[in-house]
């Protein structure tokens, strides 16, 4: 049977999941600039699990019941700070060069973000729920292609309620993959579309990025800058990272 594949660019298509049975689909969700870059830079240096939550007050809930985990996130691509807490300030921000070894390995890392954490939400129900990003890229159409699902549904986290062009970039990427990967693929208009935008701007991946929304607003600061660059490594690591049924995010042992 023939692998139907969809992508959802925008939150509006991916809020609508709710009303849909998710129960035979394999879910991707890539928040390229930068939350599932980081996840999975964090997961690669160590970290033992991600909690991904909505508001910054679940973050905070959850630090009261476990004094040991990690805070992290951003609100408009900026660490959260003491001002936006009541004054707790937030350990790491959303980059991912922050997530080194010295600072996540062992740990549990809560983090909320402006959209990627409300991307892998809206799976909630899913058969199955990767986490993707151009840092793993291959690992993540491997690990599609030994299950051989259905259904598979790319879900680009947007920028606001907007589309996201390097999200964009990196389903077309993951989807030009799974056309040699997968047995039989029936992809429908949606990974057409984001097939043939990728394949038009990998001659020169970094400057298109550089064009995007979140790009821009990133390069503007200079701490931050360098995380474009980062997150546009194309598979600097082998590992597939995997939602459970409750939301927490693992590293994934292959075998």
């Amino acid at each position: 049977m023939a692998c139907s594949i969809e992508v959802l660019f925008t939150p509006a298509e991916f809020r609508a999941l709710c009303d849909r049975d998710l129960k035979p689909t394999v879910c991707v969700v890539l928040d390229v600039l930068r939350a599932t870059s980081t996840f999975v830079t964090a997961l690669a240096n160590g970290a033992a699990a991600i909690i991904p939550v909505a508001e910054i007050s679940e973050a905070l809930k959850l630090r009261r019941e476990r004094p040991d985990v990690l805070l992290a996130g951003e609100r408009d691509g900026l660490k959260i700070g003491a001002a936006l807490t009541g004054g707790v300030e937030f350990d790491l921000g959303n980059s991912p060069r922050e997530f080194t070894s010295v600072k996540v390995a062992g740990k549990t890392v809560v983090s909320t973000t402006t959209n990627g954490t409300r991307a892998l939400r809206a799976c909630a129900g899913a058969r199955r729920v990767l986490v993707g990003s151009f840092l793993n890229l291959s690992a993540t159409a491997d690990a599609i292609a030994r299950r051989q699902p259905e259904h598979l549904l790319v879900i680009c986290a947007g920028t606001g309620e907007g589309a996201a062009l390097e999200d964009v970039l990196a389903a077309g990427a993951l989807c030009d993959l799974l056309a040699s990967t997968l047995r039989a693929t029936e992809p429908q208009d949606s990974a057409e579309i984001a097939r043939r935008v990728f394949l038009r701007a990998q001659g020169d991946l970094p400057g298109a990025v550089r064009q995007a929304r979140n790009a821009r607003r990133l390069l503007a600061y200079a701490d931050l800058r360098d995380d474009v660059e980062f997150c546009l490594q194309k598979n600097r690591f082998a590992l597939v990272a995997a939602s459970d049924a409750a939301g927490t995010i693992r590293k994934e042992i292959c075998g």
